[in-house]
């Protein structure tokens, strides 16, 4: 009888051992989720004094299935000295916007800018930008922790009266995908727009 009771107590054991391995894990957090952004604003601050010039873009449906819709054009002044910056907010509740320009700052280190426009509306940088080739000039004026661009801020002078494309990319790339040669093949999209420009 005491052998039987020893065996029942160790099967019961063994039943109960049994049950929790067969428990999984709750899954970790997702880490490095792309950020929601639904307004993308560009202000062209010329170097000489004047008005600022801006262009936007939206997304209507947030997460949805539309992307960043561009909203007008951009018209600089031809041979004249701009700095340009980005800011970037998610929208989605209007009674809370959020700041993803912060975001990126704070993780600059896992984003990049890239930059692509019709040869010849700037002369400096000269070239056509640094989406096709990662080490075509931009003249980015922020970096990372790290000392690699980060692209909130950038210079530009224009050329003389033209009209063409501007093009900027937004990549994520986070757990070491940003290096010295990392390119806009690298890592994830978070923005891809392009807008019309005109040189006065």
């Amino acid at each position: 009888m005491k052998i039987l009771q020893t065996l029942l107590a160790l099967l019961l054991a063994f039943s109960f051992i049994s049950c929790g391995d067969d428990d999984e894990p709750a899954a970790p957090p997702e880490e490095n989720a792309e950020e929601v952004i639904t307004d993308v604003l560009l202000t062209f601050t010329p170097q000489e004094g004047g008005a600022t010039v801006t262009a936007r873009a939206q997304d209507s449906d947030g997460e949805g299935p539309l992307p960043l819709q561009v909203i007008g054009d951009i018209t600089l002044q031809s041979a004249s000295n701009y700095e340009l910056t980005l800011e970037l907010t998610n929208a989605e509740n209007p009674a809370d916007i959020e700041d993803i320009t912060d975001e990126i700052r704070e993780e600059a280190d896992e984003h990049m800018f890239f930059f692509s426009w019709t040869d010849g509306l700037f002369s400096n940088p000269v070239g056509n930008g640094n989406i096709d080739t990662r080490f075509d000039a931009v003249n980015y004026g922020d970096t990372d922790i790290n000392g690699l661009p980060l692209g909130l801020t950038t210079s530009w002078s224009t050329g003389p009266p033209a009209s063409g494309s501007f093009r900027v990319i937004l990549k994520h790339q986070p757990d070491g995908i940003k290096t010295t040669t990392s390119s806009s093949s690298n890592g994830d999209t978070d923005i891809d727009i392009s807008w019309q420009i005109l040189l006065r």
